[in-house]
């Protein structure tokens, strides 16, 4: 009797109905389904509510000789050569200032930051797991007051760093009113446009839902005394900062709607000149799917053909060299996309004022794009360049809602 009610169960299963055992009258299980997650899913696409950005107090600016800071709070006075190495990338680096959670009087708290024979991590992870939380927080707060609708409206959090180790993490310290975060660990440069794609499907996949996304970053879990070029090429280009995003669908006075996104990478984790000929070579590539989404083709002809020079560009300024390599300033056009130099003015202004602050640092691009409103209308491209080589693109649609005191 037990095994007949069984399997007259599983035939009305196979039926698509549910309760096929018997009982309640039968109904389409599929139809049910379907208008559950009809109710669930948003009618228009995700959008940028708003921005906010933050850095440590401590600023560190090209005039104020940040290479004989660095070598005489290292106490590597002595190593002239690299010296002179970190004072001509820095001239040549196009960055004026930079911020740091670090300040001196920190290094000589901790001589175990600067001696490499002596274990340090937990140390630098002790710091960065109270300074990484208010430093997101700072941002975050920004970015709520410029929302201008309370910190309980926001249901979900996504946070992103590479500066903290520990579990419950930053996410949790954040999480005051919502009862859903997440974390994002390790993504590099990439991380911040990463985050916000992760974004993008929870607000259109949850009718109603606000979504707070957070990136910091501080550059004191690296910061060691110079001993190759290496070293002293982070000296010269990174800094630290935080941003933060309201991202909802149905929304509000959208400033960007997030159109479309797409991730494609490789495998390699080191600075190299043959990282740049990766993006040199794939970048259109990785542009062309991400709006071939959208049925659009470059210079093909027709109603929906376009040229990269009439987007808008938000890049990651990883520095002087890959925004060389999307938008070379001279001409060349064996260089990947050639866009005209004046496309890519708010990655380099931001390069110039904040160095390279790894995921934040797009964020502070695209922030510093609306500012420019009159500049930049319609699609557009933001582009996360990462570890990987980890390229994220996303396709914007700038609205023009801007706020007045933005």
């Amino acid at each position: 009797m037990e095994g007949q009610q069984r399997r007259q169960g599983e035939r009305g299963a196979e039926k698509g109905v549910v309760g096929g055992g018997g009982g309640a009258p039968p109904r389409p299980a599929a139809t049910a389904i379907r208008q559950f997650r009809q109710s669930q899913v948003a009618d228009g696409p995700a959008s940028i509510l708003a921005i906010g950005t933050a850095n440590p107090a401590t600023a560190c600016s090209r005039t104020s000789t940040p290479t004989s800071y660095y070598f005489r709070v290292t106490k590597r006075e002595h190593l002239t050569e690299l010296k002179t190495k970190l004072s001509r990338i820095c001239r040549k680096s196009a960055i004026k200032k930079r911020y740091f959670h670090h300040t001196e009087e920190l290094l000589r708290r901790h001589p175990e930051f600067i001696d490499r024979t002596l274990p340090s991590l937990d140390a630098r992870l002790d710091i960065t797991a109270t300074a990484i939380p208010e430093l997101a927080a700072a941002a975050a707060s920004r970015a709520i007051a410029e929302w201008g609708r309370p910190a309980s409206d926001i249901t979900h959090l996504v946070v992103s760093t590479y500066s903290v180790a520990h579990m419950p993490g930053a996410d949790r310290r954040l999480a005051t009113t919502t009862k859903h975060s997440g974390l994002l660990y390790i993504h590099g440069c990439s991380s911040a446009s990463m985050a916000l794609r992760v974004a993008k499907d929870v607000a259109e996949n949850n009718h109603g839902v606000r979504v707070l996304v957070t990136c910091a970053e501080l550059t004191l879990v690296m910061f060691r005394a110079p001993d190759d070029v290496g070293t002293v090429v982070t000296q010269a280009l990174l800094g630290d900062g935080a941003c933060a995003l309201i991202v909802g669908a149905d929304a509000e006075r959208p400033i960007f709607d997030m159109v479309a996104a797409s991730q494609s990478d490789g495998f390699r984790f080191y600075p190299s000149v043959e990282m740049l000929a990766l993006v040199r070579d794939n970048v259109e590539r990785c542009l062309v799917d991400a709006l071939g989404l959208l049925g659009l083709r470059p210079m093909s002809g027709g109603s929906s053909s376009w040229a990269w020079n009439e987007l808008f560009w938000a890049v990651h300024p990883g520095g002087r060299a890959i925004l060389g390599v999307v938008s070379p300033p001279k001409k060349n056009v064996e260089e990947a996309l050639r866009l005209d130099p004046g496309k890519l003015a708010a990655s380099r202004h931001v390069l110039t004022e904040y160095g390279n602050m790894y995921g934040p640092t797009l964020i502070f691009v695209l922030d510093e794009i609306r500012r420019r409103r009159d500049e930049h209308h319609g699609l557009g491209v933001m582009l996360g360049i990462g570890l990987g080589v980890t390229v994220e693109t996303m396709v914007l649609h700038a609205i023009g809602n801007n706020r007045t005191n933005v």
